[in-house]
């Protein structure tokens, strides 16, 4: 029983902790399948288009950038800091080559939606 017990303190919170040594978090994402590809929803509250990078190998989509604090005033000292503020990376796996697909991209209201199109229309 005790070893069971270890095992899911383990299962728990370990990964937490490797993501804290990465220093990199993943945003949510949400994937769906649409008549001519692939949309990507990544929740990217607080990034500025400009930090974010797009890549793709075989079939694998990787989001990557930085979410910054460009609201701090002069003098201000944090009393709670529950947002990440560092490097992101997710790398997504479609079941499809991605390499020559037309790959679009917009930010709409804290949302990276990324069109993936791998057909005709």
């Amino acid at each position: 029983m005790p070893g069971d017990l270890i095992r899911l303190m383990h299962a728990m919170f370990l990964p937490a902790a490797e993501w804290c040594r990465s220093g990199l978090w993943q945003p949510a994402v949400d994937v769906y399948r649409t008549s001519t590809g692939w949309l990507v929803k990544a929740e990217l509250a607080g990034v500025r288009p400009e930090d974010v990078q797009l890549s793709v190998s075989g079939n694998h989509l990787r989001i990557q950038g930085s979410r910054r604090d460009s609201f701090l005033e002069e003098g201000c000292q944090h009393y709670r800091m529950e947002i990440t503020y560092s490097q992101f990376e997710r790398t997504l796996e479609l079941p499809c080559d991605l390499e020559g697909a037309n790959i679009t991209t917009d930010m709409q209201q804290g949302l990276l939606l990324v069109r993936v199109e791998t057909e005709a229309k």
